[in-house]
């Protein structure tokens, strides 16, 4: 009797075609929902500097005379300063994502997102000036900052990160000393 439940169980099994074939299979969802775009390899660095950007309380990082690879910025949003942490990479509409950042003793997570820009869609994300995780920008060692897709890019030292830091928390802590003085 024995072999006779396995040869069943095996011609039953068998009627049934694999969740890939047929209707509804891997390959028909794959041409309904394109997938993530083809990851990035990590930009080239040498040569790449922080500098200061056109626009005020905001550096640059990359190769003179070429499209920046990162920007970090001290702005105010809802009356807050706040770092702008801009990955210049192509980003998928909609992906979301944490930008790790590791440097001078320090880890960051930043939530990212794909944001719409002159060419395309670009990484972006917010962090407060006051945590305390902001300081793997600041000292003398080489930091990176990694995206997942987006490859990593390595900052080599420079204090430009760190005194813009310092300078969007003595804003941050005048506008909590003083509610009314307008932010900067």
């Amino acid at each position: 009797m024995r072999p006779l439940a396995i040869l069943t169980v095996l011609v039953l099994g068998a009627c049934k075609p694999p969740a890939t074939d047929g209707l509804g299979g891997h390959e028909e969802r794959a041409q309904l929902a394109p997938g993530p775009s083809k990851p990035l390899d990590s930009p080239d660095i040498e040569g790449a500097i922080w500098s200061q950007s056109a626009t005020a309380d905001r550096l640059i990082y990359g190769k003179p005379n070429q499209t920046p690879l990162f920007a970090l910025a001290c702005e105010t949003a809802s009356g807050e300063p706040v770092l702008r942490l801009t990955r210049f990479a192509p980003a998928d509409e909609g992906a979301q994502a944490l930008l790790a950042v590791i440097g001078n003793g320090h880890v960051a997570r930043i939530p990212v997102d794909a944001t719409e820009s002159d060419n395309g869609l670009r990484w972006e994300g917010v962090a407060d000036p006051q945590d305390e995780r902001m300081e793997a920008f600041s000292g003398a060692r080489a930091v990176t900052a990694t995206i997942p897709g987006a490859g990593m890019v390595r900052f080599n030292p420079s204090p430009l990160p760190g005194a813009l830091i310092e300078q969007c928390r003595a804003t941050s802590e005048l506008a909590e000393a003083d509610p009314a003085a307008p932010a900067q």
